[in-house]
């Protein structure tokens, strides 16, 4: 054999020995030691064997088949093919047959259905999500399907409109060959959240009864949806279009699986993130559609599913905080700098604390609502009926504003622990971030969400947050823990001073002060819950450890609230319009 010379014109690089191990994902059930006591603390000690078993199963099923469909969904984006070779009009939505393995997924799995078989009661709602919590990150964004899928499921359920029971069974049943997914197809060119004044489809009656839709739907959250769930005005019989949107069901497919005629895909949306979920802008004309609201009702028959869609974007927001946290732990065991794995040098561990601190609030807020959410569902008869309802009308927004706008930090920070390799797509953890950022706009922005936290409490003349007050104080009464009595201190002081200072501020105050309110009460409710869970029965020296964290380091709400200057307001359009050629608004602003 002939010896390796300088002779030979092609031979291998000398790349070195070298090589950085990734971090393993693992099971995200079993991983997530905190989210296991949560639930036990939750749900009664047979449910909980039950939920915890088939959270095992799905976290190993996660990890062995469904992470890596969801990385065949990143890496293999929709296409919309709207032409033939022969120039016939089709609408082809192209997508990869991992995503079609989601669908599929789904409905075995009972993602949707185990939040409506009934079988844990009042506790099927915190099963169904803690489900979508260890499936989200890993389902290639086929969670935003499940969200409107949840929604219009929701909604139906609470119309009980028998003509949509056939329908309703299709969105929640656990057989793939039956199983429908639904799009919300709300938002137009001229609104996003304000789609009262937004929206410019019409609806024109037949003779049967349906009516046809005419308009343009400028984002369709789940384009390759069975059905969807749209707002359009009416046609009265004067060729007049009435004031008040009504709401519609559509479906979006012939018998053959072709898009219906009176659809057609305009275009794919070109987005941040969330690149593998096919987004797109829609001309209505002429498909076939029946009503579901009462004429002119359609903004009310929305706040039906506005508790379930907003719920799973926190699902979204804390599946991306405790995977981005499940990696990064992982990796500091691995990554070696100065001669040590960096999980041994203390500021590196301190970083990871505080992180996890943040996800386990966020834990912890999501799934207090998840359980107002059940009880309100199952309507337990009792003195807190009233209380519980108030609550979860409060705090709903609230959870939704307050994670989504932590988890991006958070999920920035994470990146950091993996230096140059967190900007490196192919590791596919700045994909993490991208996906995260779509959580503070979806269902809301933070603006709008904390004005409506503001709505809670004024359209309940204060009973909102009386009810808020009442039931927090109670909880911390409830404990009795020597440990914890100056963190109740802390959290109870800040408890009283919020309510105290709320009637102090004039109404304009309080509106450009929506952004303070609304996250002073998701930190004092965070305070409640961390204080609550380390003094119950499943509680761990860590649970302890971080009730006193939280307490000491919680921010003075009620002194940014006092010390906020009152022309504020005015100094911020100046801040931002000087030099800008137009009106000046500083005089008439509403917020």
């Amino acid at each position: 054999m002939m010896a390796r010379s300088s002779l030979l014109p092609f031979q291998h690089a000398k790349l070195g020995g070298f090589l950085q191990a990734p971090p393993n994902l693992g099971n995200v059930y079993t991983g997530d030691a905190f989210l296991a006591r949560v639930l036990e603390r939750l749900l009664p000690p047979k449910t909980f064997a039950e939920v915890h078993e088939d959270l095992e199963r799905l976290g190993h099923r996660v990890e062995s088949e469904i992470d890596p469909l969801g990385m065949q969904c990143e890496n293999n984006e929709p296409v919309l093919r709207q032409f033939d070779a022969w120039g016939r009009r089709v609408d082809e939505l192209v997508t990869c047959p991992a995503w079609k393995r989601m669908k599929e997924i789904t409905a075995e799995e009972g993602i949707i259905s185990s939040g409506y078989s009934g079988k844990f009661g009042e506790f099927g709602r915190i099963f169904q999500f803690a489900k979508c919590l260890v499936f989200h990150a890993s389902s290639g964004l086929y969670s935003c399907p499940i969200a409107m899928t949840d929604g219009a499921a929701k909604t139906l359920q609470e119309l009980k409109l028998p003509q949509f029971d056939s329908v309703l069974k299709k969105l929640t049943s656990q057989d793939p060959a039956q199983f429908w997914t639904s799009g919300q197809w709300m938002t137009e060119r001229g609104g996003g959240s304000d789609v009262g004044t937004g929206t410019e489809t019409v609806a024109i009656p037949k003779s049967d009864g349906t009516y046809t839709l005419h308009g343009y739907k400028w984002l369709s959250s789940a384009t390759d949806a069975d059905i969807a769930l749209t707002l359009a005005r009416i046609v009265d019989k004067g060729e007049k279009a009435q004031d008040g949107l009504s709401m519609f069901l559509l479906k979006t497919r012939r018998e053959d699986g072709s898009l219906d005629p009176g659809i057609q895909m305009m275009k794919l949306k070109n987005k941040l993130g969330t690149r593998s979920l096919p987004t797109a802008e829609l001309l209505l004309d002429g498909v076939v559609a029946q009503l579901v609201s009462d004429p002119g009702r359609g903004v009310a028959a929305i706040s039906h599913m506005l508790t379930v869609t907003r719920l799973h974007n926190t699902t979204g927001s804390v599946a991306a905080m405790r995977r981005i946290l499940l990696l990064a732990r992982d990796y500091s065991m691995k990554r070696v700098a100065f001669g040590v794995p960096i999980a041994q040098h203390r500021l590196h561990v301190d970083t990871l604390a505080g992180m996890e601190l943040t996800a386990r609030a966020a834990t912890l807020l999501f799934f207090e609502v998840v359980r107002l959410f059940g009880l309100s569902e199952h309507g337990r008869v009792g003195n807190d009926d009233e209380e519980n309802r108030q609550l979860l009308r409060l705090l709903t927004p609230v959870v939704k504003l307050y994670t989504a706008k932590k988890c991006i930090p958070l999920i920035s920070e994470g990146l950091e622990c993996f230096g140059g390799q967190g900007y490196i797509e192919e590791t596919r953890l700045p994909v993490i971030l991208r996906n995260a950022q779509v959580m503070t706009i979806w269902e809301g922005t933070t603006n709008v969400l904390s004005l409506d936290t503001l709505r809670a409490i004024a359209k309940s003349n204060g009973a909102a947050i009386a009810a808020f007050h009442a039931n927090m104080s109670r909880r911390l009464r409830q404990v009795v823990k020597p440990d914890l009595a100056p963190s109740i201190g802390r959290v109870q002081a800040e408890l009283e001073d919020l309510v105290a200072i709320l009637p102090e501020l004039e109404a304009t105050e309080v509106m450009a002060r929506a952004r303070l309110v609304s996250f002073a009460i998701a930190e004092i409710a965070i305070g409640v819950l961390f204080i609550e869970h380390a003094s119950s029965g499943v509680a761990q020296g860590t649970d302890l450890a971080a009730a006193k964290r939280w307490a000491s380091q919680m921010t003075k709400w009620s002194l940014q609230l006092k010390d906020a200057e009152r022309f504020e307001t005015d100094n911020s359009n100046q801040l931002v319009f000087e030099g800008y050629p137009g009106p000046d608004f500083s005089k008439t602003s509403k917020l």
